[in-house]
């Protein structure tokens, strides 16, 4: 009788294969992503906690910018980086004792600021436009004296201007409700719980001067991105490898002549 075989390729251990799985190169280059990966990964981390800190917001004195009980990211800065329009966390023992205050710098040392004008913010007799308000809500503070900001010191309000303790609950203190830049420890730059993301920046004080620039929270951000995809793309390399290996394997084995 004629014969006929079929043949199945067979791995040469004898059926079982206990090496590393895909081709060396293979390997090499998902080894290096996760070493590459874990270094942006906890690089980002690392670089995130020396330049931020957390803060919890405990009023809603700068609703709807920030509510209660809101989770920010606030830049470590120097006060001399303070400019128009930053929301700023300070500590001063005439506002609250030993707890941080959360406001808006709406005038710099040397400036004129007044309420209101046509319900607008006015510093250095221009009017300020703030969108970040409460809709539908003016910047209308009663009993709000024209006050020229000393050198050195800032003029802060909230959002929330109703019923916000800032500068106006201050004017009769010895510094007219303002604070000094060195009481500033930190520039808010992002909400994260609940994730409301990056503050906007207040354009309306562009025509008095330059805004201040944002911090390298999106560049950490995006190492910590980065870096997850990496580890967790060179992790499954192995697993991948090994199920379309066995998927293509087949086996050699004679059969019988019919």
């Amino acid at each position: 009788m004629g014969g006929e075989s079929t043949t199945r390729t067979a791995p040469r251990s004898g059926g079982t294969d206990t090496g590393p799985v895909g081709s060396r190169t293979g390997q090499r280059l998902s080894g290096l992503a996760v070493a590459l990966g874990l270094v942006l990964f906890l690089g980002g981390f690392a670089w995130g906690a020396v330049v931020y800190r957390p803060y919890t917001v405990p009023t809603g004195s700068m609703t709807p910018t920030i509510a209660a009980g809101d989770r920010v990211l606030a830049q470590r800065v120097d006060g001399g980086e303070i400019r128009r329009g930053d929301v700023v966390v300070f500590t001063d023992r005439n506002w609250v004792s030993n707890a941080p205050v959360v406001k808006r710098v709406v005038a710099i040392g040397g400036d004129t600021v007044a309420c209101c004008s046509e319900g607008k913010l006015t510093v250095n007799g221009k009017q300020i436009d703030e969108p970040y308000l409460p809709e539908g809500s003016t910047a209308e503070i009663t009993g709000f004296p024209t006050v020229t900001v000393p050198e050195g010191r800032l003029f802060l309000l909230g959002d929330e201007r109703a019923g916000s303790l800032d500068s106006t609950a201050h004017l009769t203190d010895a510094a007219s409700g303002t604070v000094a830049r060195s009481a500033v420890t930190a520039r808010v730059e992002a909400v994260v719980w609940p994730m409301n993301g990056m503050l906007e920046r207040p354009t309306g004080f562009e025509a008095l001067g330059a805004l201040s620039s944002p911090g390298p929270l999106r560049t950490i951000v995006a190492l910590i991105v980065i870096g997850a995809v990496l580890v967790l793309g060179g992790g499954a390399y192995g697993p991948v490898a090994k199920l379309l290996g066995g998927r293509s394997r087949t086996r050699t084995e004679p059969v019988g002549a019919r």
